[in-house]
């Protein structure tokens, strides 16, 4: 059977051992890769890819998740702060009411007006101003009307303000609570 293969050994043999053909083939560059060869070469190459963009979105979700938190988290420590501001303000007033009530019945009336203008200047430093109602045309975004009296003025004018109206910048925070004249009595 030696004889046979041309001089006695085996074509295995004559590449030594461990080697293959194909493996012999690739490493001189002779061989080409089956169109089955390929296909696989494509799939492992388009897993690679989706494996890649999955991990690329799962950690541009984790970023938008801690982005999510870390904003949350700003604002409520921005809030925060913006009502502490305030009630540093307002402790001033609270010290004055104190001080206020310490003294004497002579001195309170002056020391409730001094009260009253640190609260305006307060709420002025705050860009919070009051809603001027009296003698002005009644304005539903402004005003809550609470009654509807006959009175001397022109009907739709505002003869009373029960309780004052606020705006912060141009936002009404507060409508003014306020009477309405209904026009001249009739006799």
């Amino acid at each position: 059977m030696n004889e046979e293969n041309g001089g006695g050994k085996m074509p295995d043999e004559e590449m030594g051992e461990g080697s293959s053909p194909v493996a012999d083939q690739n490493t001189a560059g002779n061989v080409t890769e089956s169109p089955e060869e390929k296909k696989v070469t494509r799939e492992d190459e388009l897993l690679a890819e989706i494996a890649g963009l999955n991990d690329k979105y799962l950690r541009l979700s984790a970023d938008f998740e801690n982005f999510r938190k870390r904003s949350a988290k700003e604002s409520s420590e921005r809030a925060e702060r913006s009502v502490e501001h305030v009630v540093l303000d307002l402790l001033e007033i609270v010290d004055n009411i104190d001080r206020a009530l310490n003294s004497d019945e002579s001195s309170l009336r002056e020391g409730v007006e001094q009260i009253h203008k640190l609260l305006m200047k307060i709420l002025q430093n705050h860009s919070i101003s009051p809603v001027e109602s009296l003698k002005e045309q009644f304005d539903p975004n402004m005003h809550e009307a609470i009654a509807y009296v006959p009175s001397d003025c022109e009907e739709g004018i505002v003869i009373d303000e029960v309780t004052r109206g606020y705006c912060m910048k141009d936002k009404v925070i507060r409508c003014a609570k306020v009477a309405v004249s209904k026009g001249k009595k009739e006799e």
